[in-house]
Protein backbone atom coordinates (compact mmCIF):
# COMPACT_ATOMS: atom_id res chain seq x y z
CA UNK A 1 0.00 0.00 0.00
CA UNK A 2 0.72 3.44 -0.65
CA UNK A 3 1.79 5.44 2.32
CA UNK A 4 3.42 8.63 1.23
CA UNK A 5 3.41 10.88 -2.15
CA UNK A 6 5.10 13.62 -3.71
CA UNK A 7 4.90 14.93 -7.01
CA UNK A 8 6.14 18.17 -8.46
CA UNK A 9 5.56 20.15 -11.86
CA UNK A 10 7.83 21.83 -13.70
CA UNK A 11 8.46 22.82 -17.23
CA UNK A 12 9.42 19.25 -18.88
CA UNK A 13 10.47 18.37 -15.05
CA UNK A 14 8.00 15.68 -12.92
CA UNK A 15 9.43 13.25 -10.00
CA UNK A 16 6.87 11.42 -8.01
CA UNK A 17 8.41 9.82 -4.95
CA UNK A 18 6.12 6.91 -3.24
CA UNK A 19 6.98 4.87 -0.19
CA UNK A 20 5.56 1.18 -0.23
CA UNK A 21 5.33 -0.94 2.95
CA UNK A 22 6.45 -4.31 1.26
CA UNK A 23 10.09 -5.80 2.67
CA UNK A 24 9.40 -3.04 5.77
CA UNK A 25 9.20 0.03 3.46
CA UNK A 26 11.02 1.06 0.03
CA UNK A 27 10.83 4.42 -1.92
CA UNK A 28 9.90 3.93 -5.21
CA UNK A 29 10.40 7.28 -7.94
CA UNK A 30 8.30 8.18 -11.36
CA UNK A 31 10.47 10.89 -12.81
CA UNK A 32 10.97 12.85 -15.96
CA UNK A 33 13.94 15.31 -15.90
CA UNK A 34 14.96 17.44 -18.96
CA UNK A 35 17.59 19.85 -17.12
CA UNK A 36 17.95 18.23 -13.81
CA UNK A 37 21.58 17.99 -13.20
CA UNK A 38 22.16 15.66 -9.79
CA UNK A 39 25.44 16.47 -8.17
CA UNK A 40 27.55 13.56 -6.88
CA UNK A 41 26.02 12.10 -4.05
CA UNK A 42 25.02 8.85 -2.89
CA UNK A 43 22.23 6.76 -0.80
CA UNK A 44 22.11 3.94 1.58
CA UNK A 45 19.91 2.18 -0.76
CA UNK A 46 20.48 0.78 -3.69
CA UNK A 47 19.19 2.40 -6.93
CA UNK A 48 17.65 0.21 -9.52
CA UNK A 49 16.07 1.77 -12.63
CA UNK A 50 14.47 1.39 -15.96
CA UNK A 51 14.65 3.66 -18.57
CA UNK A 52 11.69 4.86 -20.27
CA UNK A 53 12.35 7.19 -22.71
CA UNK A 54 15.42 9.35 -23.78
CA UNK A 55 18.67 8.78 -22.19
CA UNK A 56 20.72 9.13 -19.10
CA UNK A 57 24.57 10.11 -18.53
CA UNK A 58 25.41 9.36 -15.02
CA UNK A 59 28.91 8.76 -13.35
CA UNK A 60 29.55 5.58 -11.24
CA UNK A 61 32.89 3.59 -10.25
CA UNK A 62 34.82 5.67 -11.67
CA UNK A 63 33.35 6.76 -15.17
CA UNK A 64 30.65 8.11 -16.76
CA UNK A 65 27.87 6.05 -18.59
CA UNK A 66 24.92 6.47 -20.70
CA UNK A 67 21.47 4.69 -19.89
CA UNK A 68 19.60 4.75 -23.34
CA UNK A 69 15.69 3.62 -23.32
CA UNK A 70 14.98 0.31 -22.11
CA UNK A 71 18.23 -0.15 -20.15
CA UNK A 72 18.37 -0.51 -16.61
CA UNK A 73 20.48 1.43 -14.38
CA UNK A 74 21.99 -0.08 -11.08
CA UNK A 75 23.67 1.25 -8.67
CA UNK A 76 25.24 0.12 -5.22
CA UNK A 77 24.32 1.07 -1.95
CA UNK A 78 26.38 4.01 -0.65
CA UNK A 79 27.79 4.45 -4.29
CA UNK A 80 28.60 8.08 -5.65
CA UNK A 81 27.60 8.46 -8.51
CA UNK A 82 25.25 11.65 -10.23
CA UNK A 83 23.18 12.05 -13.13
CA UNK A 84 22.18 14.34 -16.16
CA UNK A 85 20.53 14.10 -19.51
CA UNK A 86 22.15 12.25 -22.62
CA UNK A 87 19.28 12.92 -24.95
CA UNK A 88 18.13 16.26 -26.08
CA UNK A 89 14.48 15.72 -24.73
CA UNK A 90 15.96 14.93 -21.71
CA UNK A 91 15.09 11.12 -19.80
CA UNK A 92 12.83 9.74 -18.08
CA UNK A 93 12.16 6.89 -16.26
CA UNK A 94 10.79 4.07 -13.11
CA UNK A 95 12.93 3.32 -10.08
CA UNK A 96 13.21 1.92 -6.55
CA UNK A 97 15.48 2.29 -3.78
CA UNK A 98 15.79 -1.16 -1.41
CA UNK A 99 18.31 -1.13 1.37
CA UNK A 100 21.27 -3.61 1.46
CA UNK A 101 19.54 -5.66 4.62
CA UNK A 102 16.26 -5.77 2.10
CA UNK A 103 18.19 -7.15 -0.41
CA UNK A 104 20.09 -9.77 2.30
CA UNK A 105 16.72 -11.11 3.25
CA UNK A 106 16.24 -12.35 -0.36
CA UNK A 107 19.54 -13.69 -0.40
CA UNK A 108 19.13 -15.76 2.60
CA UNK A 109 15.72 -16.98 1.07
CA UNK A 110 18.15 -18.20 -2.14
CA UNK A 111 20.62 -20.11 0.63
CA UNK A 112 23.34 -17.57 -0.03
CA UNK A 113 23.24 -15.70 3.35
CA UNK A 114 26.55 -15.89 3.76
CA UNK A 115 27.10 -13.38 0.78
CA UNK A 116 25.48 -10.50 2.28
CA UNK A 117 24.17 -8.12 0.20
CA UNK A 118 24.74 -8.22 -3.49
CA UNK A 119 27.21 -6.10 -5.68
CA UNK A 120 26.06 -5.37 -9.02
CA UNK A 121 29.33 -4.66 -10.80
CA UNK A 122 27.96 -2.74 -14.82
CA UNK A 123 26.21 0.11 -13.60
CA UNK A 124 24.00 -0.27 -16.85
CA UNK A 125 22.66 -3.52 -18.18
CA UNK A 126 20.71 -4.27 -21.26
CA UNK A 127 18.00 -7.15 -20.27
CA UNK A 128 14.56 -6.87 -22.16
CA UNK A 129 12.96 -9.59 -19.97
CA UNK A 130 14.12 -7.97 -16.53
CA UNK A 131 13.34 -4.77 -17.89
CA UNK A 132 9.67 -5.81 -18.45
CA UNK A 133 9.33 -7.58 -14.79
CA UNK A 134 10.40 -4.42 -13.17
CA UNK A 135 8.17 -2.50 -15.29
CA UNK A 136 5.21 -4.92 -14.35
CA UNK A 137 6.38 -4.71 -11.06
CA UNK A 138 6.05 -0.64 -10.93
CA UNK A 139 2.94 -1.34 -12.66
CA UNK A 140 1.63 -3.12 -10.04
CA UNK A 141 2.79 -1.36 -6.94
CA UNK A 142 1.26 1.75 -8.48
CA UNK A 143 -1.89 0.35 -9.25
CA UNK A 144 -3.31 -2.83 -7.68
CA UNK A 145 -3.74 -2.99 -3.42
CA UNK A 146 -3.67 -7.16 -3.73
CA UNK A 147 -0.81 -7.88 -0.99
CA UNK A 148 0.07 -11.03 -2.20
CA UNK A 149 0.15 -10.01 -5.81
CA UNK A 150 2.51 -7.02 -4.90
CA UNK A 151 4.30 -9.11 -2.89
CA UNK A 152 5.29 -11.87 -5.48
CA UNK A 153 6.18 -9.43 -7.96
CA UNK A 154 8.78 -7.31 -5.74
CA UNK A 155 10.53 -10.50 -4.42
CA UNK A 156 10.37 -12.06 -8.20
CA UNK A 157 12.09 -9.05 -9.34
CA UNK A 158 13.93 -8.41 -6.82
CA UNK A 159 15.23 -12.23 -6.71
CA UNK A 160 15.70 -12.52 -10.60
CA UNK A 161 17.81 -9.49 -10.41
CA UNK A 162 20.50 -10.49 -7.69
CA UNK A 163 20.50 -13.91 -9.11
CA UNK A 164 21.12 -12.08 -12.89
CA UNK A 165 23.92 -9.42 -12.36
CA UNK A 166 24.86 -9.37 -9.17
CA UNK A 167 28.17 -11.24 -7.75
CA UNK A 168 30.16 -11.10 -4.15
CA UNK A 169 32.32 -7.94 -4.35
CA UNK A 170 35.82 -8.63 -3.37
CA UNK A 171 36.50 -7.21 -0.33
CA UNK A 172 39.67 -4.95 -0.49
CA UNK A 173 43.43 -6.03 1.22
CA UNK A 174 43.53 -5.83 5.17
CA UNK A 175 46.88 -3.75 3.90
CA UNK A 176 44.90 -1.65 2.47
CA UNK A 177 45.64 1.83 4.66
CA UNK A 178 43.64 2.66 7.28
CA UNK A 179 40.72 0.62 6.58
CA UNK A 180 39.54 0.89 10.39
CA UNK A 181 40.40 4.70 10.80
CA UNK A 182 38.55 5.34 7.78
CA UNK A 183 35.26 3.29 8.85
CA UNK A 184 35.33 5.29 12.68
CA UNK A 185 35.22 8.52 11.05
CA UNK A 186 32.36 7.21 8.07
CA UNK A 187 30.41 5.71 11.09
CA UNK A 188 31.11 9.18 13.08
CA UNK A 189 29.51 11.29 10.55
CA UNK A 190 26.92 8.80 9.52
CA UNK A 191 25.38 8.83 13.97
CA UNK A 192 25.80 12.38 14.14
CA UNK A 193 25.62 14.22 10.63
CA UNK A 194 24.49 17.46 12.47
CA UNK A 195 27.34 17.87 14.51
CA UNK A 196 29.72 21.08 13.45
CA UNK A 197 32.89 18.57 13.55
CA UNK A 198 36.09 19.94 12.02
CA UNK A 199 38.69 18.34 9.83
CA UNK A 200 41.36 18.47 13.07
CA UNK A 201 38.84 17.17 15.09
CA UNK A 202 38.09 13.96 12.83
CA UNK A 203 41.95 13.60 12.25
CA UNK A 204 42.42 13.25 15.69
CA UNK A 205 39.64 10.91 16.17
CA UNK A 206 40.97 8.78 13.59
CA UNK A 207 44.89 9.01 14.47
CA UNK A 208 45.71 10.36 10.83
CA UNK A 209 46.90 13.39 9.77
CA UNK A 210 44.29 15.58 8.38
CA UNK A 211 45.51 15.53 4.48
CA UNK A 212 46.07 12.04 4.63
CA UNK A 213 42.34 11.95 5.89
CA UNK A 214 41.06 13.74 3.24
CA UNK A 215 42.88 11.29 0.16
CA UNK A 216 42.10 8.31 1.85
CA UNK A 217 38.37 8.80 2.92
CA UNK A 218 37.78 9.89 -0.82
CA UNK A 219 39.43 7.11 -2.13
CA UNK A 220 37.55 4.37 -0.17
CA UNK A 221 33.62 6.21 0.11
CA UNK A 222 33.91 8.61 -3.16
CA UNK A 223 33.24 11.90 -1.47
CA UNK A 224 35.58 14.17 0.77
CA UNK A 225 34.66 13.75 4.24
CA UNK A 226 32.85 17.17 3.91
CA UNK A 227 30.61 16.50 1.19
CA UNK A 228 30.05 12.65 2.68
CA UNK A 229 28.32 14.81 5.96
CA UNK A 230 26.26 16.41 3.72
CA UNK A 231 25.27 13.47 2.20
CA UNK A 232 24.84 11.98 5.84
CA UNK A 233 22.72 15.42 6.90
CA UNK A 234 20.48 15.01 3.45
CA UNK A 235 19.26 11.37 5.19
CA UNK A 236 18.60 12.39 7.94
CA UNK A 237 16.40 15.23 6.25
CA UNK A 238 14.50 12.59 4.61
CA UNK A 239 13.98 10.70 7.53
CA UNK A 240 12.29 13.52 9.98
CA UNK A 241 10.21 14.99 7.09
CA UNK A 242 8.63 11.83 6.50
CA UNK A 243 8.20 12.16 10.35
CA UNK A 244 6.43 15.68 9.76
CA UNK A 245 8.82 17.51 11.28
CA UNK A 246 8.57 21.60 9.98
CA UNK A 247 11.08 22.22 7.10
CA UNK A 248 12.69 25.01 8.85
CA UNK A 249 13.75 22.30 12.35
CA UNK A 250 14.42 19.91 9.69
CA UNK A 251 17.10 22.09 8.23
CA UNK A 252 18.12 23.20 11.91
CA UNK A 253 18.62 20.00 13.55
CA UNK A 254 20.22 18.68 10.47
CA UNK A 255 23.04 21.23 10.38
CA UNK A 256 21.73 23.27 7.36
CA UNK A 257 22.60 26.95 8.24
CA UNK A 258 18.83 27.83 7.06
CA UNK A 259 15.79 26.56 4.90
CA UNK A 260 17.50 27.58 1.65
CA UNK A 261 20.83 26.19 2.09
CA UNK A 262 18.77 22.74 3.24
CA UNK A 263 16.97 23.11 -0.17
CA UNK A 264 19.50 23.79 -2.07
CA UNK A 265 21.51 20.41 -1.25
CA UNK A 266 18.12 18.86 -0.70
CA UNK A 267 17.49 19.02 -4.76
CA UNK A 268 20.74 18.73 -5.92
CA UNK A 269 20.38 15.29 -4.38
CA UNK A 270 16.73 14.17 -4.92
CA UNK A 271 16.31 16.11 -7.76
CA UNK A 272 12.81 18.05 -5.69
CA UNK A 273 12.52 20.30 -3.16
CA UNK A 274 12.36 19.47 0.02
CA UNK A 275 8.59 21.15 0.24
CA UNK A 276 7.66 19.03 -2.29
CA UNK A 277 9.02 16.35 -1.03
CA UNK A 278 7.26 16.68 2.12
CA UNK A 279 3.79 16.28 -0.08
Amino acid sequence: MKTTESRVHTQKEVAEFTHVKELGGIELLNASYHKQNFSRHSHEGYTVGVIESGAQRFYRTGGNHIAPQNSIILVNADEVHNGCSAAENGWSYRAMYPLPEQFSQLNQELGLASKGAPYFPEPVVYDKPMAEMLRMMFHTLDTSDNRLLRETLLYSAMMKLISRHSRTKAEPSKAAAAQTQLLLVKEFLDDYPSIDISLEELATLAGLSPFYLIKQFQKKYGLPPHAYQIQSRIRLAKQKIKEGYKLMDVALECGFHDQSHLSRHFKRTMGVTPGKYAK
